[in-house]
């Protein structure tokens, strides 16, 4: 089958963590069974125990259990599983294990191959964002493994210029380059890394902005030629390229900004007919209000909850939804959202040695019980953080009426939020409700590296 819509009524959870509990209680909301899948190191995690049916699908490296396609297609036809849900992360991006789903008549709940190759390819996304009229970085039209070729193409682009891998992603095989002096030698340095890091060492060139914010807009389609946006979301906080808080509205765009980001992200989703929820990322340019596509993430995003509370709409229900047939119209009627919302990334690292991850057991784990505040996190007290993974234990969402009470609310909830028995990210956390640029709203991507963590180390 073509990754046809059809009713199902059991779903293999293809993840762990957070993401895998929170489709257990989905499907138990829609009256379907869940099996969880979980490697050796997760055994006693609570994905395992709530979900209908687990079993184990390997060793602890992912590579040996979450993925492991074949083994999981085994098990979820062993367990006359009809569905696999992805989540984010591991294979929710893979474009061969949809096909293996396709070929085993299992519905992948998430976009189609097709769409996922597509779009996973910078230079394909490129020139589809072009076909469909969205504005794209000046750049080259292809990626390059030739130095020399690169070197051509580089000419009719002015510097700085952006080394990007063309099947990258996290930051990695990425390099700056100044001037004409230095591209041959950082485009091999960013070839081989990217060649490392994903077995592709083809680059993509593009123009570098020195002080852009990173906006993303949560798109849903319906696999057949529509699509809508339900918001964006400013991810501007990052370190190293990895995000660590993200809100919604972004409080930088003036209405027109925003209506034109919402409409440009549905007419590229609906041209592409893509399936389900996806990210459509952009970068921009405060001073001149201009926006450009980078690419588009064909998956559900960590962040999304603080869309979930400004809209209402439960987004890991419609992508179930979705898979089943539903209407767009049903799973989000009224096209409207209030107040700001904020998410905070808790991770288990000492953020004040280089973010070195730090896993461990929870001595002490208690969360912050008021309103407007949302915790989603698979953790409890006693529970052993590996070493195997993604060190993010949690996320603290907030949500009030304008941002400047959302931050407020943010700073009662850190100190009413006790954590013991590792280090985590939640001192960073703090450290930035008291920074003044950050309360007003006055950064970029590239501010946490060069300003805030200079002002505090």
């Amino acid at each position: 089958m073509k990754n046809q819509r059809s009713k199902f009524a059991k779903v293999l959870i293809a993840n762990r963590g957070e993401i895998a509990l929170r489709a257990v209680k989905t499907a138990k909301k829609l009256g379907l069974q869940s099996v969880a899948i979980y490697s050796t190191a997760d055994k006693s995690s609570q994905h395992v125990l709530q979900a209908d049916e687990a079993i184990c699908v390997g060793p602890a490296p992912s590579l040996k259990s979450y993925l492991a396609k074949n083994a999981i297609i085994h098990t979820a036809l062993s367990l006359s599983c009809d569905a696999i849900y992805p989540g984010y992360g591991f294979l929710s991006e893979n474009a061969e294990f949809v096909d293996l789903c396709e070929a085993n008549n299992i519905k992948f709940i998430g976009p189609a191959a097709d769409s996922i190759r597509e779009m996973g390819d910078k230079s394909t996304a490129r020139k589809l964002a072009v076909k469909n009229n969205v504005p794209v970085v000046p750049g080259s039209d292809d990626a390059y493994e030739s130095r020399d070729e690169a070197l051509l193409a580089s000419k009719s682009i002015n510097y700085p210029l952006l080394l990007k891998a063309r099947a990258g992603g996290g930051g990695r095989g990425m390099q700056i380059v100044t001037d004409g002096s230095v591209f041959a030698e950082a485009f091999q340095r960013c070839s081989a890394e990217a060649k490392n890091a994903f077995g592709d060492g083809y680059i993509y060139i593009e123009r570098y902005f020195e002080e852009i914010r990173h906006i993303e807009v949560q798109i849903l389609g319906d696999g057949r030629g529509k699509a809508i946006a339900i918001g964006e979301r400013d991810c501007s906080v990052q370190r190293r390229h990895q995000k660590l808080i993200e809100e919604a509205p972004a409080a930088i765009l003036s209405s027109e900004s925003r209506q034109q980001l919402h409409e440009t992200s549905a007419m590229l989703a609906a041209g592409v007919k893509y399936e389900g929820a996806g990210t459509i990322e952009f970068i921009y340019d405060p001073k001149t209000t201009e926006f450009f596509f980078i690419e588009m993430n064909t998956r559900i995003q960590v962040e999304h909850p603080v869309t979930e509370v400004l809209t209402g709409v439960d987004l890991v229900e419609a992508q179930f939804l979705i898979a089943q047939g539903a209407s767009l119209n049903n799973i989000y009627p009224e096209q409207n959202s209030s107040g700001h919302a904020i998410e905070f990334r808790i991770n288990a690292e000492d953020w004040e040695q280089n973010f070195a991850p730090n896993p461990g057991i929870i001595s002490h784990w208690s969360p912050p019980k008021m309103p407007g505040v949302r915790i989603d996190s698979a953790v409890y007290e006693g529970y052993q953080v590996v070493p195997f993974y993604d060190s993010m234990i949690a996320k603290l969402i907030i949500h009030a009426d304008s941002r400047d009470l959302a931050l407020l609310r943010a700073s009662d909830a850190f100190r009413s939020f006790a954590i013991d028995g590792i280090k985590t990210t939640s001192g960073f956390h703090q450290k930035m409700l008291r920074n003044n640029a950050f309360l007003n709203n006055e950064i970029s991507t590239r501010w946490v590296d060069e300003v805030f963590l200079g002002d505090n180390r």
